[in-house]
């Protein structure tokens, strides 16, 4: 598919610089879960985790130190290189990574895990979110739980560029199935720029709704008036955790979601 190998590339131009900034933060005790995460996630230790979309490993090695037993996952090789090379670094021990297209993850890991986990940025990314909840079934022992954290759809629609600015100009309809292509994309941990990448929009729907036809029963749904990055001119409110103040309790820009696996 066209569109997940430009995306391979893309994210595969940034893997070391990431791997650089997470070497450094970590050292310096500088990455931690955002306070939402680590509350919702709850308790870990002794529990098989797997790690869905892990880029460089940074959450994967964060789910390790609560004494989980984890193993990421990425279709980006140099992504998954520098995972290793990380936790090697940090001398973490309870971890593994793999590399893989999510999209055909199902048919070659048959392990069983309590947990799946896959948080912020993560579903735009992905061209069919029927097969990502096929796939979670796939990998859940029964009782085994799902956490998301990802952006809101309907923040999504709006031009990022004049958000700031309070202005609420629809860029992206919140029905559309095609891929957006980008020429350029910035880069989150560094000044690095780099194309191009598509990405697919979706709905609340298209997430809620693949997870009820495979099994899952939903334990919560919360939606946040904030967001994990720094998406222009946002205000850091505490650790990891940005807003706009001038849309404050009025529209939401990411949400969590906690499923539970009742049927095979």
């Amino acid at each position: 598919m066209k569109e997940i190998e430009a995306n391979k590339k893309a994210w595969g131009s940034l893997a070391k610089v990431h791997y650089e900034h997470c070497l450094k933060t970590f050292k310096e005790n500088k990455i931690i879960f955002t306070k939402i995460i680590e509350e919702e996630i709850g308790e870990i230790n002794g529990k098989r985790v797997i790690h869905l979309q892990c880029n460089t490993g940074a959450d994967t090695i964060l789910l390790a130190k609560k004494g989980a037993i984890v193993t990421g996952v990425d279709l980006v090789p140099e992504n998954i290189f520098y995972a290793r090379k990380l936790s090697e670094e940090l001398g973490i021990q309870n971890i593994d990574f793999i590399e893989s297209d999510i999209m055909t993850f199902m048919s070659k890991h048959h392990e069983k895990y309590d947990m799946v986990f896959t948080t912020e940025g993560v579903l735009t990314w992905l061209p069919d979110l029927n097969k990502w909840a096929e796939t979670i079934n796939h990998l859940l022992k029964d009782n085994g739980i799902l956490y998301v954290m990802d952006n809101h759809p309907f923040s999504m629609m709006f031009n990022g560029e004049k958000l700031k600015d309070n202005i609420l100009e629809i860029r992206y309809p919140y029905f559309k199935r095609e891929p957006d292509f980008s020429e350029e994309m910035d880069d989150y941990w560094s000044d690095n720029k780099t194309t191009p990448v598509f990405e697919w929009m979706y709905k609340i729907s298209d997430i809620i709704n693949p997870l009820a036809k495979n099994g899952f029963m939903i334990e919560f749904f919360n939606e946040f008036d904030t967001l994990y990055f720094d998406m222009g001119d946002m205000k850091e409110k505490e650790y990891g955790i940005f807003h706009y103040p001038h849309f404050e309790g009025k529209m939401p820009f990411s949400f969590s979601l906690k499923a539970r696996k009742v049927l095979s």
